[in-house]
């Protein structure tokens, strides 16, 4: 009985997991998928999702700053309003770059902010972290309260997921595809594509902040080490190219079903020699690249591909 237990929980953990970086893919959808904005730089803006949220949340003390007790709610709408105002700021200097330059300079940008949140320990308690951050429904007696934060995770995906079909089939979203597909036809149509494109990646970073947030308060504790590029940057990618650029339902498949890989990779790896342990971490990269070509092999626009508004009245006509 008791195996059977833990094996529920590691299910639930695994779609909690899931369900945070779902979250996280869709807000990478609307830079890419939607805006064709290549950010590199996932991490930064999920590294200050988190800290915001965990600083307003966590009780007072002399380790860092903050520890406003405040509700939850309100941790995750200063996590939303500061990562805006950075997404705007960042804006302004980078989104007159494209392509490779944009990856770049938002690769470096989101180094700077690891290293701000590593080494102002007055503010973050630097490489130590930040830790005892409240969890939703943590009085709650077991299994009870890690079911109760699954399914807020699941709502937050679900809320983020409709709001983002609605603005997909909408004039914004119609145009958003037009500035991907064609600038310079979309500027002769009379369209602001630097004004899109602001909007585009401000509401993506805002996402990527409720992510960081919602694993603040699913670890209880964040610190640097959260904004590292191969979790936070390089496996958001794999999973919104898997399951679907530029498709809400395929970023949200292809983040199940990715962290169900790495997950199971870890399962496998803990099993080799232990002259082969320590090199596990790229064991661990080698099946998620192997997973990325044989899935881009059967599925080149990934799994979901991008459906437009028009053809999908189209299907549902008689």
């Amino acid at each position: 009985m008791d195996q059977f237990y833990g094996y529920g929980l590691y299910i639930i953990s695994l779609l909690t997991m899931g369900g945070i970086y779902a979250v996280l893919t869709l807000g990478l959808n609307v830079q890419w998928g939607f805006a064709g904005l290549f950010n590199a730089g996932v991490a930064g803006f999920f590294g200050i999702g988190a800290y915001v949220t965990a600083l307003m949340t966590t009780s007072p003390t002399i380790r860092h700053i903050g520890g406003f007790e405040m509700p939850y709610v309100v941790g995750f709408a200063a996590a939303m309003v500061v990562s805006g105002i950075i997404a705007y700021l960042v804006g302004k200097v980078c989104l007159r770059l494209r392509s490779d330059y944009l990856a770049i300079a938002t690769i470096g940008i989101a180094e700077n902010f690891r290293l701000i949140l590593k080494n102002e320990t007055w503010a973050t308690n630097g490489p130590r972290g930040v830790s005892n951050i409240p969890k939703p429904f943590e009085s709650l007696p077991e299994p009870y309260n890690h079911i109760c934060f699954l399914l807020l995770v699941l709502a937050t995906v679900a809320v983020i997921y409709w709001l983002l079909e609605v603005a997909r089939k909408s004039p914004w979203g119609r145009v958003m595809t037009a500035i991907r597909e064609n600038e310079t036809a979309a500027k002769a149509a009379g369209k602001n594509v630097e004004t899109y494109r602001m909007e585009g990646f401000v509401i993506g970073c805002m996402i990527m902040a409720v992510a960081g947030g919602l694993m603040a308060h699913y670890l209880k504790f964040i610190d640097p080490n959260a904004t590292d590029p191969l979790l936070a940057t390089f496996i958001v990618w794999v999973m919104l190219i898997v399951g679907g650029s530029a498709n809400n339902k395929g970023a949200i498949l292809g983040a199940f079903l990715i962290w169900t890989v790495w997950s199971a990779s870890e399962i496998l790896t803990s099993r080799l020699p232990d002259e082969l342990a320590i090199r596990t971490a790229y064991v661990r990269i080698f099946l998620i690249g192997l997973a990325l070509q044989l899935f881009l092999q059967r599925y080149p626009q990934g799994i979901i591909p991008e459906t437009r508004p028009s053809a999908e009245r189209e299907a549902r006509q008689p």
